[in-house]
């Protein structure tokens, strides 16, 4: 007998709106599998080594992690990991989560001097029996699991960290990289989901804040019979509507990946009238189909497909404003 919970699922993925109807793409998009999709431009960079997991065979976990390093531990991004921009004291504090197909999940949150939270993320959702660890505790988990002890804050990010001392005005600007993240999800050869989310947060914050990344829910969210979501942009408004794990319900109720985004943009639209004018979010969906979507609050929100039909793509989503 078919379950209420696999006859939501069916009627879910079979009611979907095929995906070259929502994008003009002349080449079509994947509907095949493996595919993996990724925020902003320097998802290019992430998707080539999921894809180098992916295409070979590999768990779409494994993936996901190998992506989200590679921002991770490039020093000119200053958004993420290493060379991120510090807090307004001047440290680089690191959140991050990841999400696996069986609901397994771990995160980390205000980590200082480990260039890849990811993967200390993994080693918490695999080593303890907790979901997420912060501060020094999680600090001194990352070295009990051999990860090295090193200066985040380069020369670079000091420098401009320095220079916003002498205003100290804090206002961050859409699309401008003092408060993106990267958000990466894929769907690999066996039809399992899973994500992860890393980020140095928002440039010159207060001390302690968390943003949505680490947060399973709002900045990513898995679910291996429906989907799998993740978020950009300004934490606090992700937060405030638990977004990723909204964008994977509306697609458990029928929505494609496409429209889930752009309801769940305008979820943030009607709680946030006036701020949502000046702020960017945006939001990245993958179904078990291999359909994808995205939208966002403004212009200029891009992100990275790749797949075997697509090969390795970079697109600008749809924006509500």
């Amino acid at each position: 007998m078919t379950s209420r919970r696999k006859f939501l699922q069916l009627g879910s993925l079979a009611s979907l709106t095929p995906i070259t109807k929502l994008f003009g793409f002349d080449s079509g998009v994947p509907v095949s599998k493996p595919v993996v999709v990724s925020t902003w431009n320097f998802g290019m960079a992430a998707n080539v080594e999921a894809w180098k997991i992916l295409s070979t065979g590999g768990r779409a976990l494994d993936a996901v992690e190998a992506g989200a390093r590679v921002p991770e531990g490039d020093s000119k991004e200053t958004s993420v990991g290493l060379g991120g921009l510090p807090d307004r004291d001047g440290r680089v504090t690191l959140d991050s989560c990841i999400m696996d197909e069986f609901a397994n999940c771990g995160a980390v949150a205000c980590l200082e001097h480990i260039v890849h939270p990811v993967s200390v993320a993994r080693k918490v959702m695999e080593k303890t029996p907790h979901v997420l660890l912060v501060g020094e505790g999680a600090l001194d988990f990352a070295i009990t699991q051999g990860f090295k002890k090193e200066k985040l804050l380069t020369e670079e990010s000091e420098k401009a960290w320095k220079e916003w001392l002498k205003t100290s005005q804090y206002k961050p600007i859409a699309n401008i990289e003092n408060h993106d993240t990267i958000g990466i999800v894929a769907l690999d050869g066996k039809q399992n989901l899973s994500g992860a989310c890393t980020t140095s947060g928002m440039a010159y914050k207060m001390k302690g804040r968390v943003g949505d990344s680490p947060i399973i829910g709002a900045a990513l969210f898995v679910d291996n019979e429906i989907g799998a979501a993740t978020s950009t942009g300004v934490g606090e408004e992700v937060i405030r509507i638990v977004g990723s794990h909204l964008v994977v319900e509306l697609m458990r109720q029928g929505n494609s990946p496409q429209e889930a985004c752009e309801k769940a943009v305008q979820r943030i639209v009607k709680n946030q009238p006036a701020k949502s004018k000046e702020i960017q979010v945006g939001f990245l969906a993958l179904n078990k189909n291999g359909e994808y979507g995205a939208f966002a609050l403004l212009k200029g929100f891009t992100y990275a497909v790749y797949s075997k039909e697509l090969g390795n793509r970079l697109m600008e989503a749809k924006s509500y404003y």
